[in-house]
């Protein structure tokens, strides 16, 4: 019960210059848990000023980080990467319980945050700059990687610490300071996990709570230098939009509506535990779950059977249980769902198990993991991304109708095929238009490798060289130590270089 006396104390604070403080705000969010529909605590909508405040706090902070050398600030890094190990419990608890996700999902998230603080610990150090051979003898001429300022991370509700620290490690190790303006359901979580970050220069890292206006002020302010934005597509066209204006560097991961095409030669027992696990985790709120399956018609109906039965043995109920299945994270989130399965049996889909509420819960958002059949390519359900556990199941003809119909779409996040086939697998790699491949191993990550997607996907990449390069601004230095003559193309110009008739 330890979160709950968190959430208590955290309500309508703010963490501003290294401390939590009570926001001035007048007007506050109720934050509801997805499992009982109870209310545990609320959170602040900060005024303008509170920001602005922040934000000059935020500019102080990095002066002081920024004048330490790289491998002080990479030790400082570790430290809180081995901080985050010692206990992982109360952040996961305190997420399970905003959120909705099964607790063995909540340390896991957690876990990755260390791994991903002490990945760009280290890769900050190597990752400064380049020498190039000069053009002129005797010069020196190289490039310089630069922090960009203060950076805004706006977060969504589904991964809200592991999201926080791709960017935020990412941010911090290149030399920025970070003001994180978290989604309204996770807030209480975000604060709490600010107590790992005590040992950086207070002000370097900020969370400042609120609704859509505050994240708008946060991304159009002139005090801010640079975006990160994890969300809708709309939402991050808008942030775009903001950003152009002045031109200021963003990283938007939108949307995704990943493929799964199984093929004959795929060991069946594998690509049903599979397909389960990446449609079902998190109960589908993943930005590259699996959300359109295109199953080859020689496997068809033995993968229907296979991913019903393994759909029917998971455990729904509040993640602080022994489960496999939270709720869905807000009602809103339900409602939504719940109109897209309504809508694509209108269309013709057949539901092959689930469909609907878990009948044993009468209170929090749950629904049942599902699987469509008799599903057609131009449903809805299949150009949209349900955010929630469903499988629609296309059955295709062969491996190119497959690659056609998983690169008919808008989005372009992840996808994934189950097949043996090498050919099949390569023709994969450079055929289907997506940020990342999964061919039988769904849903894995790697720190060292980048995360991001094409199309309304979003534009950017987290992870690897790539993530920290978001925040970096290059510099190319040329240095003469001996001020020498450049007469070789310095004025005057001679008579033998100008123009003469033919």
């Amino acid at each position: 019960m330890a979160a709950v006396k968190d959430f208590a104390d955290l309500s309508n604070k703010i963490y501003v210059g290294g401390e939590f403080v009570v926001s001035r705000a007048t007007e506050h969010f109720d934050v509801i848990d997805p499992a009982t529909e109870e209310t545990l605590g609320s959170i602040a909508d900060c005024p303008d000023d509170e920001i602005d405040q922040a934000l000059d706090g935020a500019t102080a902070a990095r002066k002081v980080w920024t004048a330490m050398d790289a491998r002080s600030r990479a030790v400082v890094l570790h430290e809180i990467a081995a901080r985050l190990r010692q206990d992982k419990r109360p952040y996961a608890e305190c997420l399970t319980r905003e959120e909705g996700k099964p607790f063995k999902e909540s340390v896991d998230e957690v876990s990755w945050c260390a791994t991903a603080i002490d990945y760009y610990a280290e890769l900050a150090r190597h990752e400064t700059g380049r020498l190039a051979g000069a053009t002129v003898p005797g010069q020196f001429h190289f490039s310089v990687k630069e922090p960009l300022g203060t950076i805004v991370i706006v977060l969504p509700f589904n991964y809200p610490l592991v999201l926080l620290c791709w960017e935020a490690a990412a941010a911090l190790a290149a030399g920025n300071a970070v003001v994180v303006k978290p989604h309204e359901q996770t807030s209480l979580t975000t604060l709490k996990f600010m107590e790992v970050f005590a040992g950086l220069p207070a002000g370097l890292i900020q969370v400042i709570t609120g609704g859509a206006r505050v994240g708008q002020h946060l991304v159009g302010s002139p005090k801010t230098h640079g975006v990160a934005y994890t969300g809708s597509v709309t939402v991050g066209q808008a942030v775009a939009r903001t950003c152009a204006e002045s031109f200021k560097p963003c990283l938007v991961e939108a949307s995704g509506n990943d493929p799964f095409i199984v093929m004959p030669s795929a060991p069946l027992d594998m690509a049903v535990r599979g397909a389960a696990f990446a449609a079902y985790l998190n109960c589908g709120q993943v930005c590259t779950s699996a959300e359109r399956f295109y199953v080859h018609e020689k496997i068809h109906d033995s993968f229907v059977e296979g991913l019903v039965a393994e759909a029917r043995k998971l455990r729904i109920g509040n993640g602080l249980g022994a489960v496999d299945l939270g709720p869905l994270a807000t009602r809103k989130q339900r409602d939504r769902y719940e109109g897209l399965i309504a809508r694509a049996r209108q269309q013709g889909a057949k539901v092959a198990t689930g469909g609907g509420r878990p009948a044993e819960l009468n209170r929090g958002w749950f629904v049942e993991p599902t699987v469509l059949t008799h599903v057609t390519p131009d449903m809805e359900i299949i150009n949209e991304e349900p955010f929630g556990p469903v499988a629609p199941i296309c059955k295709v003809k062969s491996f190119d109708e497959a690659i056609t119909l998983a690169n008919r779409s808008r989005f372009g996040l992840g996808s994934n095929l189950y097949s043996l086939d090498m050919d099949e697998a390569f023709r994969a790699v450079r055929e289907i238009e997506s940020g990342i491949l999964w061919v039988n191993a769904p849903l894995l990550d790697n720190d060292a490798l980048p995360f991001g997607g094409r199309k309304l996907s979003g534009s950017g990449r987290q992870l690897g060289p790539e993530g920290l390069a978001q925040f970096q601004n290059t510099k190319f230095v040329m240095i003469d130590p001996k001020a020498s003559n450049q007469d070789f193309w310095w004025f005057p110009y001679s008579n033998a270089e100008s123009f003469s008739p033919a």
